[in-house]
């Protein structure tokens, strides 16, 4: 089937694996041995440091390109029909919020609730939905269970259909939440932000676009979302191949045919090549594989790829569910994935699985096991785990070579895990062909296909599932820069690294609030994360009304204590992460203190919340200069 090539490593790896009594035991007191274990972890750091040297690349992130040229297409919306013209606007709202993503949506509700009226949403797609506009791709869904997903559920009175929610429902709650709370009116659709300059004499923010406005706001809220800018490999000859192509986040169902659900007909007649294999291709490589003539996967990295049994929605349950449900599911599967304990897992889910398994061998602190030896424990449960996913490869996948290629060979959150049922068994199609590069990547594109291994494999149509860019210029990715006080440019001043006091304002730049996971909670749940954000932002914007305070921002003091915070408690620190297989977590294999700097909370979401809550709560607004 199809035609793998796969290099030697050298280091044979037995993956029988200790049992959860056996190794519970076994913790109580030492760290287990080979022989209980099953496994030898030596042999397995050996098996990792081999896969991560060899896909180690000097270039790093400068690996990827812009989409600019030719290729800049696939930034065009190809959803909503041509842009309606309309009249240039300059005028002034409250509050100006770029992005109608769900942060955009949370942060829009939760300032509707406390009577904000004239509030402004800018984006550059045609309607809200942020990510689960542009991705349409067939598949797309998320992977983080919807009842907690999908934000304001409860105000809305909406349960999702099934446990994780498919693109077309997630977008349709988007909708509706916009609708429920009057997001739509004022809005600026098909619009990009060109300019965010402060006027510290009207203490307002001039916002110009590219539709030749030049608005006024008060406050401002970014949420343009981490991952907003598809990014293509630098692959020598891509610019020459002559035939079709599009990145999954524009999926060109005019070429495939069929609809989200799948369906890919007009793939039929069609030689199909797919680029990278991350999240997105998991979900749409098993509908490419069921409609193409032949499908190639070009694999540069395995994923992890766990079960994930997703199901409709029990009606009993649904009609059981009583105030305050969705609050308490979301606060569940945070104290789980923190590393804290609750009478029952809501959730029981991979994520929980993954994370309470790993967090609880950082639970040993005074039952007679040394501290130094907790991140060996972790190792280990982390060995473990990722056993299990390599076996469950091979129970899937019957060919051996195409097996063994799909089998990821690194730390569980070396890169971000994987769910899916389907994706796995595609490759027992005899259309569908893994290409494995063995770590190298592809070697070039020519006029008429793709040449990996030496070999050429001629390709009717390209679809790059290359993902967003990570780890470039934030300005870059936003796509305009914003100029503070004195004149100050915040791409200059995140040049060496973000800046922030909690992750939300940042010293310099008042009025102007920042919805993100950088510096603030680190969650798989991002719009939780999001609401708390929200109800930040909530709470800082009614103070400044209520006390007639003009503007607000952070004390420099008080901002580098905050960065200072985030570096010395990283949850990935500098060593893990250059043991890490490169991905976007450790910069393409150069983690840095920049890259450090730019993470999230690293306690937790649960300890950042309650952080956050319990400074509102004082009443005190510390670290804040207010004129």
């Amino acid at each position: 089937m199809g035609r793998t090539r796969i290099l030697p490593s050298g280091v044979p790896i037995k993956v029988d694996v200790m049992s959860s009594d056996s190794l519970a035991a076994a913790q109580t007191t030492r760290v287990p041995t080979t022989e209980e274990l099953g496994f030898d972890p030596d042999r397995l750091r050996e098996k990792y440091r081999f896969e991560r040297d060899r896909r180690l690349r000097a270039d790093g992130n400068e690996q990827y390109q812009e989409v600019v040229g030719d290729f800049a297409r696939y930034l065009d919306d190809p959803y909503s029909g041509p842009v309606k013209p309309r009249a240039a606007l300059h005028d002034e709202v409250d509050v100006l919020i770029v992005g109608g993503g769900f942060g955009g949506l949370i942060c829009g509700a939760r300032l509707r609730q406390i009577g904000i009226e004239r509030i402004r949403i800018i984006e550059e797609a045609g309607d809200v939905g942020g990510t689960w506009y542009w991705n349409r791709y067939p598949g797309a869904a998320c992977d983080t269970e919807a009842y907690i997903y999908l934000p304001l559920c409860e105000e809305l009175g909406y349960v999702p259909r099934t446990k994780y929610a498919f693109a077309p429902e997630i977008l349709e709650h988007a909708g509706r939440i916009a609708r429920h709370f009057d997001l739509h009116t004022g809005a600026c659709f098909h619009t990009h932000v060109t300019g965010l300059r402060w006027d510290d004499v009207s203490m307002r923010w001039h916002i110009t676009t590219n539709r030749g406005d030049d608005m006024r706001a008060r406050f401002v809220i970014m949420s343009n979302g981490p991952l907003n800018r598809p990014k293509l490999p630098g692959i020598p000859g891509i610019r020459e191949y002559k035939g079709h192509t599009f990145h999954t986040s524009r999926w060109d169902y005019d070429y495939t045919g069929g609809s989200s659900e799948g369906g890919l007909h007009k793939l039929a007649d069609k030689r199909v090549g797919i680029i990278g294999t991350g999240a997105t291709a998991v979900q749409c490589v098993p509908h490419l594989g069921a409609g193409a003539k032949e499908l190639y996967v070009f694999q540069r990295t395995p994923s992890s790829v766990d079960v994930r049994d997703n199901r409709k929605t029990d009606p009993a349950w649904a009609a059981s569910l009583e105030p305050g449900w969705q609050r308490e599911r979301m606060e569940n599967f945070n104290t789980l994935t923190s590393g804290g304990v609750v009478e029952k897992d809501l959730i029981q889910d991979g994520w929980t699985e993954i994370i309470r398994n790993l967090v609880s061998m950082a639970k040993f602190r005074g039952t007679g096991v040394d501290w130094a030896d907790v991140p060996k424990l972790m190792e280990i449960a982390d060995f473990q785990k990722m056993n299990q996913i390599r076996a469950r490869v091979d129970a899937v996948v019957k060919d051996k070579a195409t097996a063994d290629a799909l089998k990821p060979w690194y730390r569980q959150f070396c890169k971000r895990p994987c769910f899916h049922d389907d994706y796995l068994p595609t490759f027992n199609r005899p259309n569908v062909h893994l290409i494995d590069t063995a770590g190298l990547g592809i070697d070039r594109i020519t006029a008429t296909g793709v040449v990996a291994n030496g070999i050429e494999y001629p390709i009717d149509c390209i679809v790059f599932a290359t993902g967003f860019e990570v780890g470039t210029a934030w300005t870059r990715r936003a796509g305009y820069d914003v100029q503070g006080r004195d004149r100050q440019k915040l791409g200059d001043k995140w040049a060496d690294g973000i800046r922030t006091l909690h992750g939300y304002m940042t010293h310099g730049f008042p009025n102007l609030f920042i919805v993100g996971n950088s510096q603030s909670a680190g969650t798989t749940n991002f719009p939780h994360a999001m609401d708390e954000s929200a109800r930040h932002f909530q709470y800082l914007i009614q103070k400044c009304l209520q006390e007639d305070i003009r503007c607000i921002e952070p004390d420099k003091d008080a901002e580098d204590a905050w960065v200072e915070h985030i570096i010395s408690i990283s949850r990935f620190n500098e060593a893990f992460l250059s043991d890490c297989t490169p991905g976007y977590y450790n910069n393409e294999g150069k983690p840095n203190r920049r890259s450090i700097q730019n993470g999230a909370y690293g306690k937790g979401p649960n300890p950042f919340f309650r952080i956050t809550k319990a400074w509102r709560e004082a009443e005190e607004m510390e670290g804040m200069v207010r004129r």
